[in-house]
């Protein structure tokens, strides 16, 4: 019996499986070894679409092209500059400060490690041993440290000095790369391909615009809740806690903890517990008003699939993978949604929640095919009815 040309090419399930594994693995791979090169590009790929619309408006205004986006790039410099600068005249206070806030967390610690060998009865000079051991590592790893350091914040300011560049590329260009998404696709693809550009852009647009006014907004909050609960340096903690914040789930446990930490140490253990209590007030607020209101229209990504990807992009890409894997899963969903054999992905990266106690399985069930012929063959009661006609 010879096999049709669809038979003969379909392969078993377990080597399309295997196939599909090892180039997700490669891919992700890739985009591992890859990540000095892409991270740059991806932040300003998302930047430029987000000023295009700024370019255009000035460019509608009769204004050269090159000038309208050299101006979006100098507006977008001065304002981030601008918080930067802000952030680092705290910090500076904050700095001043130190060395009283050395001296406490060390009286902290004497009295810990006194009541720790009260109430577990271990020798002091042994806690002070192991103490001293793992300060004499710390100091041995400090070389290391050091230089990852530096080579982190030289290649921070590699980031900062390549993204305007490829900001001004990508807007540049950007007839000839629409003109070449459009040669790769057949002339009766176009439709589609024009709808998921637009949907991206408008994703993105509006995606970004809606975090930057929910910052704002969790800022004016957490700010204001330290400065009532008399927490030092409330402004500076208030706008690294909404800066963690874009960090979905993660961010937001690493910004309840530094106030505590400042107000555990420098106040009472009480206040600290304040911190906590009005920081869970201002993530209830984010997570019930604001992000639904402002964000999650935007952006629909359920929380699961939202934590993997934030896991993912930061084994990937460290801190920079962790802002940049939400709106990359958006985007992705939204070229998933308009490709058919990928839809049940989009469905489950998405929120789109069935309803709770349906049995969706019953949709699909198929009623087994019954040959009437054979069964009442089979059926006894049916031969007879059968005879007696």
């Amino acid at each position: 019996m010879l096999l049709t040309d669809k038979q003969a090419t379909k392969l078993p399930a377990y080597i399309a499986f295997s196939q599909v594994t090892i180039g997700i693995l490669a891919f992700f791979y890739l985009i591992f070894i890859g990540q000095d090169i892409l991270i740059p590009l991806v932040f300003a790929l998302i930047i430029s679409i987000l000023l295009n619309p700024v370019v255009n408006f000035l460019t509608r205004k009769g204004l050269n092209r090159v000038i309208a986006i050299l101006f979006s790039i100098t507006l977008l410099i001065v304002v981030v500059g601008g918080i930067l600068y802000f952030i680092g005249s705290q910090l500076t206070l904050f700095s001043d400060a130190f060395p009283q806030l050395k001296e406490k967390f060390n009286a902290l610690t004497s009295d810990a490690l006194n009541w720790c060998s009260q109430t577990f009865k271990i020798n002091r000079w042994k806690l002070n041993t192991w103490i001293t051991d793992k300060k004499g590592e710390t100091m041995n790893n400090a070389g290391s440290m050091i230089g990852g350091a530096l080579t982190t914040i030289s290649g921070f300011f590699i980031l900062v000095f390549l993204i305007p560049v490829y900001i001004f590329m990508f807007l540049f260009y950007k007839p000839l790369l629409l003109d070449f998404v459009s040669q790769i696709f057949k002339k009766d693809k176009h439709g589609a391909v024009a709808e998921v550009l637009a949907n991206t852009k408008s994703l993105i647009q509006s995606y970004l615009v809606g975090l930057l006014i929910e910052m704002l907004i969790v800022a004016t909050m957490n700010s204001t809740a330290l400065l009532i609960i008399g927490v030092d340096y409330a402004i500076l903690f208030g706008i690294i806690g909404a800066i963690l914040n874009l960090i979905p789930y993660i961010g937001g446990v690493i910004a309840i903890a530094l106030p505590m930490a400042m107000a555990f140490i420098t106040q009472t253990p009480m206040k600290a517990l304040f911190v906590l209590l009005a920081y869970c007030v201002v993530q209830l607020i984010d997570n019930n008003f604001l992000i639904p209101k402002i964000v999650a229209s935007k952006v629909k990504v359920n929380a699961l699939i939202s934590i993997v990807v934030v896991l993912i992009g930061g084994a990937l890409w460290g801190v920079a993978g962790m802002f940049l894997s939400i709106p990359l899963t958006a985007i992705c969903k939204v070229v998933f949604d308009k490709i058919q054999p990928l839809k049940p992905i989009g469905f489950l990266i998405g929120d789109t929640m069935p309803p709770i106690g349906q049995d969706l399985l019953k949709v699909y069930r198929v009623k087994p095919v019954v040959d009437e012929k054979k069964a009442a063959e089979e059926d006894p009661k049916k031969q007879k009815k059968n005879i007696k006609k």
